[in-house]
């Protein structure tokens, strides 16, 4: 027997032969021959057999990546994959549900080897045909499969930050060490085996020939006997203690004795390979060092030309793999330092033009917002900039300026650059924070204070452009103020309409009117000329110009073909459309506002339309790409239009034209809709068979119409002008804080104070509105009841909608004029006298009872000659065409005489 079980004592010899044949069970299986006993028996977890699968093809697309074997590193490719799909569950409950970060640096090193091959066009000639398809493949692959996985997110981290390159060898080996079910078998073979004296232990630890034959050959074993530094105690490693977390404490030791061995063995490895000292630390792909480089020599000069070079050193790095972005801007700033020290003037303002284009690259991606930081940062950078051009006349920066021809020695400086592109994507920066703001929030607010700073840089940079005086460059900077403040109300045009400021006065009119001309006849692309109009027309819409931005609508022409502009001008033709309606209402113009509101409002789509939100409804409609793409057109939460106001607007504008039309063709069959969705809100209203009082702003319109129909004046005024619908839309707290510090363009456009108070001169508009729904209610009433009257008395209707008399001389004309009402006026006794033309209730649907049996007898005549007749003779057919005709025409014309009798 073998001295290995000969350890215990005598009294566990004596336990019962179930304990015996489960202790000697695994005994048994590890008995050796003389031969076998050299051997060593590795016990390896499922996590570390799936981890070095996974690395061990990683290193063979390592080695095929130098020879550029392309076709077998498909294979090798496809393997991965299938190991690390095999690994995924082990992957899971290891990393937390993240990917390895060695797949991470597999897959972003293979991708990058891809496209590097790819784009080598002599390469790919001289490669072999196989190779050239297994690359094609290869590289469609890869593609798919990172989008599959959804690993775009991670590798776009990985890129802007990779991690320390550490060891990921070790770590996979540390992280497959970890527990697991298959070390929980090891743990149980350990626990069957009888308990060694530890005297024994002593004394075969200092005797090495009788060690191993004493205590076996386990992998765990030689790990922990191999430093003589580190090795544990073998009592505390062998000791089966009773608490629960014993097993837990063994492998916590084994595991920091293990980290400590590796540690130590890549420091004296590290050593080994460079004698100097220790490695460097590494941070996002560049050495970092413990002290930052000088930028010039301590004796070498610094002039124009020696900070140009290093400014070019520092350049070219832009735009490369793993280079620091923080750390190239933290370089222009100190050469910047530098310059301003020895006053070099023209060199500094290329370093300053570079440390703009340096913050802007440091966002990885152009359809995000910039950090908050950098936006302080590039708004600071940019003004210094320009304070320095505008301060010189000695300076040209220009993008027509070719690089070979600057010039930094002699005054006047040339340097090659534009500044109305920074400009731009300044601009379009602070769109896109403002959209990724919450708008009920605070922040939202301290954003839109930056809009001050970012139009007084618009304003340098076009006092810049001015001076150079390139047409095409400041139809582009005008159009960008333009957008800054087409949307904005000046009070100061409603005082000089007044006359409380003198005429001569500068106002938003005016500049707005200034910059549109000059586009009109400068401009040689038709996008800005378009959005140029359009915004005019917003701006003379919210200032009550009528007739100016109606004449300026209809002159343009761009109802026409504005379905072949560009997403954002449509934006822009919808909103300066709305706006145009509510002028028009606004000006007691309802058929006009109506047209101009019909088409918004009968797609049922105007949030989309006027880029402020997406319908729930249609969102099944779209895919993650449009809805992103929609996402960037939307615009910011302070230009918006109220939606609620403009659809009031609308339907009280239909009711105002459809309920006189609906009483003045109530009999006829073919009465034609005017406004299909105030039509829906009626008929859906009509039939509720118990309909309560109006609470939202559709029932009170729809109220108000049945008020009309029956020539109430009052009910309909009542409904619509009261102080519940003008409180429906009430003011929240955060638009309470807005009001502090915005000025009186916001609140008037926009801030939901009351429905009609949002009007300029609200008073003014209530006051037209309640004329008006006297008027049309009058015209109602005409409609309605004039059957039943022989004769009106014109004081009498002048008192009962309370009008003034020519008012209603003038709208009773009009309609006798129009042939709307048969009546004539008797002007000694200012009456109107009824004419007995128009047929009663009962007698106009027994006549339209007569059209529809004729038509059904017409019908029936026509169907039975065609199966009756002869169509053997074509020559006979048009006579019978004819002759049914001239019957139908006999039939017409007899209905109409016995119509005529009334």
């Amino acid at each position: 027997m073998s001295r290995f079980f000969a350890t215990g004592s005598d009294s566990e010899s004596d336990t019962s032969s179930e304990e015996e044949q489960i202790q000697r069970a695994p005994a048994a299986a590890f008995t050796f021959s003389d031969d076998e006993e050299d051997t060593k028996r590795v016990v390896r977890s499922a996590k570390e057999k799936r981890y070095e699968e996974i690395k061990n093809a990683i290193k063979l697309i390592g080695n095929q990546k130098k020879i550029k074997d392309i076709n077998p590193m498909l294979n090798t490719f496809e393997e991965l994959v299938k190991a690390y799909n095999k690994a995924a569950p082990v992957i899971a409950s290891v990393e937390n549900g993240k990917t390895p970060t060695f797949y991470l640096r597999c897959l972003v090193e293979l991708d990058d080897f891809i496209k590097e091959v790819w784009n080598d066009t002599d390469g790919r000639k001289s490669m072999s045909k196989t190779n050239s398809k297994a690359l094609s493949t290869l590289r469609q692959k890869l593609r798919k499969y990172i989008k599959e996985k959804d690993f775009e997110k991670e590798i776009e981290a990985f890129r802007e930050n990779p991690p320390k390159d550490d060891d990921d060898e070790e770590e996979i080996v540390e992280e497959a060490d970890s527990d697991d079910d298959d070390n929980d078998q090891v743990n149980d073979f350990k626990k069957q085996e009888p308990i060694p004296d530890v005297a024994k232990f002593k004394k075969g630890a200092e005797d090495d020939s009788d060690s191993d034959s004493d205590w076996g050959s386990s992998s765990d074993d030689e790990s922990s006997s191999s430093s003589d530094d580190d090795k544990p105690h073998a009592a505390d490693y062998f000791r089966k203690t009773q608490k629960d977390g014993g097993d837990d404490e063994q492998k916590q030791v084994k595991k920091d004795h293990r980290k400590d061995r590796k540690e130590k063995d890549r420091k004296k490895k590290r050593e080994e390979d460079d004698g100097e000292g220790e490695w460097e630390t590494v941070k996002g792909g560049v050495a970092i060092p413990s002290e930052k480089p000088k930028m010039f020599a301590k004796d070498a000069e610094i002039n124009n030309a020696a900070v140009l070079k290093k400014l070019n050193e520092i350049i070219a790095a832009r735009g490369k793999k793993r280079t620091d972005r923080r750390g190239q801007i933290e370089l222009l700033h100190e050469l910047q330092a530098i310059a301003e020290n020895h006053n070099l003037t023209a060199p500094l303002v290329k370093i300053k033009f570079s440390i703009i284009s340096s913050i802007f690259d440091y966002n990885p991606k152009v359809s995000d917002a910039m950090k908050t930081e950098y936006w302080s940062k590039i708004l600071e950078r940019i003004m210094e900039m320009l304070t320095l051009l505008l301060s010189t006349n000695d300076i040209t920066l220009s993008k027509s300026i070719p690089e070979d021809e600057e010039e930094y020695e002699n005054a006047p400086f040339k340097i090659h650059g534009c500044v109305l592109t920074l400009v731009e994507r300044l601009d379009e920066e602070f769109i896109k924070l403002l959209k990724e703001c919450d708008p009920h929030s605070n922040e939202y607010v301290e954003r839109l204070k930056d809009e001050n700073q970012v139009c007084t840089i618009i304003d340098k940079v076009e006092e810049y452009l001015e001076r150079q005086g390139v047409p095409s460059e400041l139809c582009r900077i005008y159009i960008r103020k333009i957008e800054h403040l087409y949307y904005k109300c000046d009070p100061t045009v409603f005082k000089q309409k007044e006359g409380e400021i003198p005429a001569d006065a500068s106002t938003s009119v005016k500049v707005m009117d200034k910059m549109c001309k000059y586009i009109y006849s400068h401009d040689e692309t038709d996008r800005l000329r378009t959005r140029a109009i359009l915004s005019h027309i917003y701006h003379h819409a919210i200032h009550d110009n009528w007739f100016k931005a109606r004449d300026l609508f209809l002159m343009s022409h761009l109802q026409d073909n504005i379905h072949h502009s560009d997403p954002a001008t449509q934006i822009l033709y919808n909103r300066a459309v709305a706006n145009l309606g509510l002028c028009a209402f606004r000006h007691a113009n309802i058929k006009d506002a109506h047209n101009c509101l019909l088409d918004l409002m009968m797609t049922g789509r105007v949030k989309e339309l006027l880029a402020q939100g997406f319908m729930p409804q249609r969102q099944h409609e779209r895919n993650k790409e449009q809805e992103k793409i929609e996402k960037q057109r939307q615009m910011p939460f302070h230009m918006h239009i109220n939606l609620e106001v403009l659809e009031c607007v609308y339907l009280v504008s239909a009711m105002l034209i459809e309920i006189p039309y609906m009483a003045a063709h109530e009999f006829d069959a073919r009465k034609r809709m005017i406004s299909k969705t105030y039509y829906q809100q009626l008929r859906s209203s009509e039939r509720q068979s118990l309909v309560g009082p109006p609470e939202s702003m559709r029932e009170h319109v729809v109220a108000a119409s049945k008020a009309m129909r029956n020539g109430n004046w009052a009910a309909c005024n009542n409904f619509i002008i009261n102080e519940k619908m003008n409180g429906k839309v009430s003011l929240n707290y955060i638009e309470k804080l807005f009001i502090n510090f915005l000025p009186k363009w916001f609140y008037l456009n926009h801030l939901n104070f009351q429905v009609w108070d949002l009007f300029n001169q609200a008073d003014k508009v209530r006051a037209m509105l309640t004329k008006l729904i006297k008027e049309e209610a009058l015209r109602t009433y005409l409609f309605t009841y004039s059957h039943v009257y022989d004769s009106l008395s014109m004081p009498t209707l002048a008192l009962m909608f309370e009008l003034e008399r020519s008012t209603v001389h003038s709208i009773i004309s009009k309609m006798i004029i129009n042939e709307e009402l048969m009546a004539s006026l008797d002007e000694p006794s200012e009456t109107v006298v009824m004419h007995r033309s128009e047929p009663s209730r009962l007698q106009s649907m027994a006549l339209q009872l007569t059209d529809k049996v004729n038509n059904f007898v017409d019908s029936n005549e026509r169907i039975f000659e065609m199966k009756q007749g002869n169509f053997r003779n074509q020559g006979n057919f048009r006579e019978r065409f004819n002759r049914q005709d001239g019957g139908g025409r006999q039939r017409r014309d007899r209905r109409n005489d016995e119509r005529n009798k009334y």
